[in-house]
């Protein structure tokens, strides 16, 4: 089937919706909560969440800034297989670089992809650290850590921001699904 016939078949339009910011902004989370939201909306949604591609498909590439872009081509593809299929493809990924997000957008038209900055302080994101590697970085221990000694370039293109530093989680989540739900609505198919 075509992409335009599974939209029909699930009664939403597809998007890419790509989540960047630093690690313990939120982004997984916030695409996770989302789209347990969206699902009981009955929108057909999937999380392609960075740190699992990093485990399995991505597991080849470090963390220099080709291997870092290569990560971001490569979730792209991923994403673009479930769009085809008519889902929300919900992407969370550091995505540290301006040139290649840009890149990424080109890639689609404007109604398939929105970029979301989760907006967060380096502060705050080093409290949080789930996973200790801010300490492990500030350590020596990680090399090239976003944030750390590895530049993270603030988004001049984002089509919303939430900023997880000044709101709850339930509040972001319920931006993030509004906003998702106006942009497959305005073009939902009859």
């Amino acid at each position: 089937m075509h992409r335009i016939e599974w939209e029909k078949r699930n009664n939403h339009k597809g998007s890419i919706i790509w989540l960047t910011g630093l690690s313990g902004s939120g982004k997984t989370t916030l695409a996770c909560e989302a789209e347990r939201e969206l699902a009981k909306r009955e929108i057909r949604c999937v999380v392609i969440d960075g740190d699992r591609l990093r485990q399995g498909l991505n597991q080849d590439l470090g963390f220099a800034e080709e291997d870092r872009m290569e990560n971001m081509r490569r979730a792209m593809e991923v994403a673009v297989m479930f769009l085809e299929k008519g889902f929300v493809v919900l992407v969370p990924m550091i995505s540290p670089y301006e040139s290649f997000r840009n890149y990424i957008r080109q890639q689609f038209q404007p109604n398939d992809y929105a970029e979301i900055y989760v907006k967060c302080s380096l502060e705050t994101c080093e409290q949080r650290d789930p996973k200790g590697l801010y300490s492990k970085a500030r350590a020596g221990e990680i090399k090239d850590f976003t944030g750390i000694d590895s530049p993270y370039e603030l988004p001049m293109l984002s089509d919303m921001i939430i900023d997880t530093d000044q709101y709850p989680i339930e509040d972001s989540v319920r931006a993030l699904v509004t906003f998702i739900e106006s942009r497959i609505n305005k073009i939902k198919m009859q």
